[in-house]
């Protein structure tokens, strides 16, 4: 089950059915199954409360991906702060809701196994992002 919780922001306008067939369809191209996935989509605030607290980072970021994963089934809780998405948005001169698409499976990815800290990861973590934008 995929759950949507705002904390500190307002929802952001995704369609959250076609949204979660989406994940779902995703993660079952890596061969994995849904379990308990919660998205907590929040501001700079929280997520710098979050990244203090839990991993001793004092830093922005636009997502964090607590694994709860047990074998095949994805579980995690998934923190998006929507300010940084609109920063990064405009940035790099996307649009909003293709940067916030990007980041709602940049979690996903994660949980299935896909680093992006390791050297050359990154490029790797790209393209699996924009194959999966592309099921969409």
């Amino acid at each position: 089950m995929i759950t949507y919780q705002t904390e500190g922001t307002r929802m952001p306008a995704i369609k959250r059915r076609e949204t979660t067939a989406w994940i779902k369809s995703v993660a079952a191209s890596y061969g994995k199954t849904i379990g308990e996935i919660a998205y907590i989509f929040c501001n700079d605030e929280k997520m710098l409360e979050v990244n203090r607290q839990y991993l001793q980072h004092d830093y922005f970021t636009d997502i964090i991906t607590f694994d709860y994963c047990e074998g095949n089934r994805l579980s995690g809780d998934l923190f998006i702060s929507l300010d940084t998405v609109h920063t990064n948005a405009d940035l790099f001169g996307k649009v909003y809701d293709e940067e916030l698409h990007r980041v709602i499976i940049h979690g996903i990815l994660h949980l299935c196994g896909i680093d992006d800290k390791a050297e050359g990861a990154r490029a790797v973590m790209e393209a699996a992002e924009n194959r999966a934008l592309g099921m969409r």
